[in-house]
């Protein structure tokens, strides 16, 4: 497994969530109350549209363009009766530093 480093443990917070960049793939830092931290692709998987604007209300991740819901802990989705649910990706902690296995990081696209 490649780890690479997300943001500083400071970045998210129990019952928290927050957008992170790597290379080029988005990743989804969720960490529900009462639970471990967890790393998720940050697109929907229902319609593949960026979570930029998704809600997290300490158990539930929703999506803002369909009010899809998927739980924190599993990534399953608990709105509709379907087998859509994020994409985990490996996580763990390094002293102050969060990192994740989202595999091969691609240098971001230069700004047109």
């Amino acid at each position: 497994m490649a780890f690479t480093p997300v943001c500083q443990t400071s970045a998210v917070s129990e019952g928290a969530m927050g957008l992170f960049q790597v290379g080029r793939k988005s990743v989804l830092l969720v960490w529900p109350e009462g639970g471990e931290l967890k790393a998720f692709r940050g697109r929907c998987p229902h319609a593949d549209m960026p979570l930029t604007d998704a809600t997290f209300n300490g158990k539930t991740v929703t999506c803002p363009i369909h009010q899809w819901g998927f739980d924190g802990t599993s990534g399953k989705c608990v709105t509709h009766l379907v087998r859509n649910e994020l994409h985990p990706y490996p996580v763990r902690v390094e002293g102050d530093e969060i990192q994740v296995d989202v595999g091969p990081v691609k240098a971001p696209r230069a700004p047109a």
